[in-house]
Parts: structure tokens; C-alpha cells; sequence
């Protein structure tokens, strides 16, 4: 499992654009994690699915709350990861109004929750292998904090913890 003071893995994750703009086209484009987070301070948090309960409810909206809080704090972005393909993160993103805060990224082969060693197996509820709901601090591609969640559990990844440890 990674660990505080080890780099992100190298693998590229998809994001939905809905406008073009600064090199991206309309439709999944690829964000390739080490490229993205370096020299940035990153907030990232995953969770098990989009459009799920606890995700929608209170982990994505808890972040988006915060979204100037986290800047003040020396954040440059949020990012939510999450097993499933940009264009359900996408389609995620405008029903959370994420837009300018929340980067929503797609993990659809699972390849970033792998690397991490932070899955999530619910084949028995019919959702395949998916991310632990987690969150880190990330300083120039490196975790600065992380907090790992116990399954079923919202307790230590929520936005509160992790600006908590930004502004710390």
C-alpha cells in the first residue's frame, strides 16, 4: 500500500472536458498523474463509485464546499478518483457542480487503485474492484498525508481531515 513520502504512480488517468481549451479536446482526456501533480500540492480523494450514496452525499459535496478554503490553504487542486470511466465522471461532475473546483477523474481499469494498493473488492454487490475511499495530501507528486478509510466506514477522508492537514 503506498505510504506518506512515496511518489504517485506512474499511470494516466482520463478527465471529461465539456469545453475545449488549454490542449484539451471535448470528451475523455488522458492525465497522466506524475506529469499533473508535479510541483503542485494536489488534495485527492477517492471513493468507491460515482453516483453511489455516500460519495454523492457527503464526500464529493464536502470538498466542493471547501473548494476556496483548500486554495487559501496552498492547495492548487482537488482531484476525486474514482473507478469508473470519464464519461460517468463527467456526467458525475455536472450533477455535483464540480466545474472550477473539482478535478473528477476516471480510473476505469482500476490501474491508479492497483498501483496504490488501496482496492476495494465488492464482487459480492456486483461492483467489481473498486477504490477504498481514502484521501491524501500530495506535495510535487509525493504523499504528504493519507487517510485510509475502514470499509463502510466516512470518518478520515473527509474534506474537513484533509484541509485540516493542509493548513497544518
Amino acid at each position: 500500500m503506498i505510504k506518506v513520502g512515496d511518489p504517485l504512480p506512474s499511470v494516466t488517468l482520463q478527465e471529461y472536458s465539456e469545453v475545449e481549451g488549454n490542449g484539451c479536446s471535448i470528451g475523455p482526456n488522458p492525465v497522466k498523474v506524475q506529469e499533473a501533480a508535479a510541483g503542485k500540492t494536489i488534495a485527492v480523494f477517492a471513493l468507491p463509485g460515482a453516483f453511489t450514496p455516500t460519495c454523492s452525499a457527503k464526500h464529493v459535496p464536502g470538498y466542493v464546499q471547501n473548494a476556496e478554503e483548500f486554495r487559501k490553504a496552498g492547495v492548487d487542486e482537488i482531484w476525486c478518483v474514482s473507478v469508473n470511466d470519464a464519461f460517468v465522471m463527467g456526467a458525475w461532475a455536472r450533477d455535483q457542480k464540480t466545474s472550477g473546483k473539482v478535478r473528477m477523474l476516471g480510473d476505469g481499469s482500476g490501474e491508479f487503485a492497483k498501483a496504490t494498493g488501496l482496492t476495494l473488492d465488492l464482487n459480492s454487490k456486483g461492483m467489481g474492484l473498486r477504490s477504498a475511499r481514502y484521501s491524501m495530501l500530495v506535495k510535487d507528486g509525493k504523499v504528504a498525508s493519507l487517510n485510509v478509510e475502514a470499509p463502510g466506514k466516512f470518518e478520515v477522508s473527509d474534506a474537513a481531515t484533509l484541509l485540516a492537514q493542509a493548513k497544518g
